[in-house]
């Protein structure tokens, strides 16, 4: 299994959901999340000059079979771009095992609704 970090513009949130959701990815949890970039730029919004060293983002977590990280990557790849400074990261690691508090199940098979 993979555990699938992506770190996204709030303004594209709703793309990437949707898009994740055409991918057969069926929960993630995300929250807000702020981070410090390396980049430098100052942006004009509503005349209103703006650093974006200190950037407001979202993390999604999203855990999945090994068969289906790549396909959830480029979902999240897809719908997150936009070409510009600050499109976010994705990060991929491994998870050595899952439990199903409810029924004590474990293994793959807790990431799936089951009757």
């Amino acid at each position: 299994m993979k555990k699938i970090e992506a770190i996204i513009r709030k303004t594209k949130f709703t793309e990437v959901k949707e898009a994740l959701l055409e991918a057969d990815i069926e929960w993630f949890s995300y929250t807000e999340v702020r981070g410090v970039g390396k980049t430098r730029q100052e942006r004009i919004y509503r005349g209103v000059i703006y650093g974006t060293d200190i950037i407001e983002r979202l993390m999604l977590t999203i855990v999945v079979r090994d068969q289906n990280a790549q396909r959830t990557i480029d979902a999240i790849l897809t719908a997150a771009q936009t070409g510009e400074v600050g499109d976010g990261r994705i990060f991929v690691s491994e998870v050595e095992e899952t439990y199903r508090i409810r029924t004590g199940e474990r293994g793959d098979i807790t990431l799936y609704q089951h009757a």
